[in-house]
C-alpha cells in the first residue's frame, strides 16, 4: 500500500497549513491513518490519528490547533494545521495501518512532507 502526502511549507508563526494523504493498492480496509512528525534530532512523534469509526488521538502539543480528519471512501487523511509555532517545524509522514486481504496486515508510511514555521 502506497501512501502519497502534499501540502507543506514555509509559513510564518500563527498561520495554517494543510497536509493531506491519500492511499492506494491492495486495500481491504485501514484500521488508523494519522501524521506523524519528526524535529531535527529528535525521534519521531505522534501528532494525530484517526480510527475508521472517527476516533481520535493527539498529541497534547497541538490539540487545539491541528484537526485530523478522514474520508474513509477515498482513503484520504487531511492535518488542518493552525496557529502554527515555530516548535511545530519538522518533516510530516503520513501513517496508515490496515489490512491487504482478510489475512494479511500492512502499516504504510509516506515519503514525508517538510513543514517549517519562522518566527
Amino acid at each position: 500500500v502506497q501512501l502519497q502526502a502534499s501540502g507543506g511549507g514555509l509559513v510564518q508563526a500563527g498561520g495554517s497549513l494543510r497536509l493531506s494523504c491519500a492511499a492506494s493498492g491492495p486495500i481491504f480496509s485501514i484500521a488508523v491513518m494519522g501524521w506523524y512528525r519528526q524535529a531535527p534530532g529528535k525521534q519521531r512523534e505522534l501528532v494525530a490519528g484517526i480510527t475508521t469509526g472517527g476516533s481520535i488521538d493527539s498529541a497534547n502539543s497541538v490539540k487545539g490547533r491541528f484537526t485530523i480528519s478522514r474520508d474513509n471512501t477515498k482513503n484520504t487523511v487531511t492535518l488542518q494545521m493552525n496557529s502554527l509555532k515555530p516548535e511545530d517545524t519538522g518533516v510530516y509522514y503520513c501513517n496508515a495501518l490496515g489490512k491487504t486481504s482478510w489475512s494479511s496486515d500492512f502499516t504504510s508510511w509516506g515519503q514525508g512532507t517538510q513543514v517549517t514555521v519562522s518566527s
